[in-house]
């Protein structure tokens, strides 16, 4: 799944190419997936209808993000909400080549896409007037809603218990340590659920408690000052670093230059599960915690 590094690098990536651009038409192949946001949809043709009709003809004037979801606001003050989800990609695709950018590419990687757009994992699409922007999604888990207003689309519900942005001035190392001493069970699976801090995923948990020398299966409740304080400053050195680097580069992620995202080439732990540790020569143990595969340091890491 895309974590926050990469919707982030996403929506900057797209900002050049479609704020201020118009959408002409948009043609929606899966209907289900601006039908509701649950794991268990049922189409809504009627949605589907009015989510056509709305975003048709209209100027996109911003395009935010909170936490993983991406946020398009058009001229009309109306909202569009993305979460990528599992395996959701954005791709657009501009009808003249910018230097040598011919695809803008963010989300889960798909490898038919850069040869074949649209192809068959191609659900929506939207009809810019400088080029086409493909929704695709594999395993058909993301979504695509419309709100008459960002008001409507909090007061639906879509962004609560999501805590603070790793970005803002509101994270500060206070709020960080009241949120973890709320919470009980062990701290990946804190992590993971985003009520403290969003946009942690696998990746980013496992880096962040390597770099603070906490083992990611504590329970919180263990947790010092001190460590709560270094996981804080791992995350507002991991985050930006990530972003900054483009995101992960899993498979064929890309950037909008056309680079692949390269953060992973400085991942210490994740992915590394075997091999030994960069800081202590210690051979990585891997366990599940929090539901998830974990990486960590015995020696390292307490």
């Amino acid at each position: 799944m895309p974590e926050l590094p990469e919707v982030e690098s996403l929506r900057r990536s797209l900002v050049p190419y479609i704020q201020g651009k118009k959408i002409n038409s948009v043609e929606v192949i899966l209907p289900k997936l601006v039908s509701g946001r649950g794991t268990k949809r049922v189409v809504n043709q009627a949605m589907a209808d009015s989510f056509v009709n709305n975003i048709s003809r209209k100027i996109v004037t911003g395009l935010t993000r909170r936490a993983k979801n991406i946020i398009f606001t058009f001229d009309d003050n109306s909202v569009m909400v993305v979460h990528l989800k599992m395996t959701g990609q954005l791709v657009f695709k501009p009808f003249q080549a910018v230097g040598k950018v011919t695809l803008i590419s963010g989300g889960h990687p798909i490898e038919l896409s850069t040869s074949e757009l649209p192809n068959k994992h191609s659900y929506i699409i939207f009809y810019f007037e400088n080029g086409t922007l493909f929704y695709n999604d594999v395993r058909q888990f993301g979504y695509l809603l419309h709100f008459s207003s960002l008001e409507e689309a909090i007061n639906d519900g879509h962004f609560a218990k999501l805590g603070f942005e790793p970005l803002d001035d509101s994270f500060i190392l206070k709020n960080f340590e009241v949120g973890l001493k709320r919470k009980t069970g062990n701290l990946k699976k804190v992590l993971l659920d985003q009520e403290i801090v969003v946009g942690l995923g696998n990746i980013y948990a496992d880096e962040v408690c390597f770099m603070a020398k906490v083992r990611p299966n504590r329970l919180v409740k263990t947790l010092s000052k001190k460590e709560i304080k270094s996981l804080y400053e791992a995350i507002n050195k991991i985050i930006p670093r990530a972003i900054e680097l483009g995101g992960s580069s899993i498979a064929d992620y890309l950037l909008a230059d056309g680079s692949r995202g390269n953060y992973a080439r400085e991942h210490k732990v994740y992915g590394r599960a075997g091999k030994e540790c960069l800081v202590c020569g210690t051979i990585l143990t891997k366990t599940v915690s929090g539901g998830r595969t974990t990486v960590y340091c015995k020696k390292c890491q307490k």
